[in-house]
C-alpha cells in the first residue's frame, strides 16, 4: 500500500511539475521543489493564475485565491492534499 501511495504522490507530482515547466518553457529538471516561482523563475500573477487554472482542470480540484502558492512545493502540496485519493485523468 505504501508503495501506491508513493507512486501516487510522485505521479501528482511529475504532472504539476510538467504543468509549471510549459508555463514559461522551463525544463523540468531546472524545477526544484524548493523553487520560488516569481523570485527565482520570473513568474508573474498571470503565469501563477494560468497555472492555478490548469491545475483545477487536470485534477477537477478548486484551489482558493488565499492559498499561498509560491514555491513548486507548495502547488504539489495543495493539489496532493486536495485529490481524496483520486488520480488525475
Amino acid at each position: 500500500m505504501l508503495t501506491q501511495t508513493t507512486s501516487a504522490a510522485s505521479n501528482i507530482e511529475q504532472q504539476v511539475l510538467r504543468i509549471i515547466s510549459k508555463r514559461k518553457a522551463i525544463k523540468p529538471q531546472r524545477l526544484r521543489v524548493s523553487s520560488n516561482l516569481s523570485r527565482e523563475l520570473g513568474f508573474d500573477t498571470v503565469d501563477v493564475v494560468d497555472i492555478i487554472l490548469e491545475l483545477e482542470r487536470r485534477f477537477h480540484i478548486t484551489i482558493p485565491d488565499e492559498v499561498p502558492l509560491n514555491t513548486v512545493r507548495d502547488f504539489v502540496r495543495y493539489v496532493s492534499s486536495h485529490l481524496g485519493g483520486r488520480q488525475a485523468r
